[in-house]
């Protein structure tokens, strides 16, 4: 997002061309338009980092026109992607209107720098329908695929494109904590209310707590009995770090500093991917081939590594 400091004045030799949505470059007769205008133009916005511009490259070349030597500008601070996404956004809302081919262009690029973002949240962006987007993500999907598990919408609310690895939480949670509200184990799990109240139904009725339909392996159903559903479902200690990582993940979810920019929802998503519980994990055991364990083995150590890598880099200053 835009830099929370005042506009400055910079050197238009300084610029340099930015990454436009506009498939056929610039208009000539809006930027004779703007030229023409007695009113200053609003500042152009800049990244900080390249001092590309975002967003006012119309109203850059009217201030050539105009014969001046500098321009007001506002900075952008964020990753590179999203300096595309708030041109693209700023553009479908003020100023000369994309076409629907620009519209239909960035969409698909958005839905490849941006996979976790919903339809919803596309379309906003872009000033499309979501159904518009949805065929557009899913002829992406089709040419490259894709690995997302959740998306991030409109309200900045992480949700898991298979509810699976939620009823699997939830199931887990329930499990340690049989007399909880089904509003606090929502919470805790992610779900709605109502599918926290499907799974205990279904675990007391000796049922797995996902449906088939839902991604779960198929499995004949087998009778539990009612004291082993109370039960934790792993050693103590494994089970107050499944309850506490959830407990984390959903009070993040809600942080607006996180919600409110792409890269922190970005992060939210990878940090929910990540999170999966001992159960889930347990599951994949038999999964994986004897002729992959090593890669496999060694694939999961890096990750590992990497996040450790990330947990200590948090609590060290930017730029040290």
């Amino acid at each position: 997002m835009p830099d929370s400091a005042a506009p400055v004045s910079l050197p238009i030799s300084s610029l340099l061309p930015g990454d436009s949505p506009r498939l056929e470059g610039l208009s000539s007769e809006h930027v004779v338009r703007l030229s023409e205008l007695d009113n200053p133009l609003p500042p152009i916005l800049v990244d900080a980092r390249t001092w590309r511009v975002i967003d006012g490259a119309h109203r850059l070349m009217a201030a050539v026109l105009r014969g001046r030597d500098t321009i007001e500008v506002e900075f952008f601070r964020g990753p590179a992607e999203d300096a595309f996404l708030h041109s693209v956004q700023v553009n479908v809302t003020h100023g000369l209107p994309l076409s629907q081919a620009d519209r239909r262009a960035a969409a698909k690029r958005i839905i490849t720098s941006h996979p976790y973002m919903s339809d919803r949240a596309i379309a906003q962006t872009a000033g499309l329908g979501a159904k518009t987007v949805a065929t557009l993500r899913k002829r992406t999907s089709d040419e490259q695929g894709s690995s997302v598990e959740a998306r991030v919408g409109r309200d900045g609310r992480v949700r898991p494109l298979n509810s699976a690895a939620g009823r699997l939480r939830a199931a887990e949670l329930i499990a340690q904590r049989p007399h909880a509200s089904l509003r606090e184990l929502a919470r805790a799990a992610g779900v709605s209310p109502a599918t926290v109240g499907d799974v205990r139904k279904r675990l007391r009725a000796g049922l797995e707590p996902v449906p088939h339909r839902q991604g779960a392996t198929p499995a004949p159903a087998r009778i539990i009995p009612a004291q082993r559903v109370a039960e934790p479902a792993g050693p103590v200690a494994t089970a107050r770090v499944v309850n506490d990582t959830a407990t984390l993940l959903t009070k993040l979810s809600r942080d607006p500093s996180l919600r409110q920019q792409e890269s922190g929802r970005r992060l939210l998503v990878m940090l929910q991917s990540y999170s999966a519980g001992p159960r889930n994990l347990t599951n994949l055991l038999g999964v994986v081939p004897p002729h992959c364990t090593v890669h496999v083995k060694q694939v999961a150590l890096q990750v590992a590594q990497m996040w450790l890598d990330f947990a200590h880099e948090i609590n060290q200053p930017w730029g040290g």
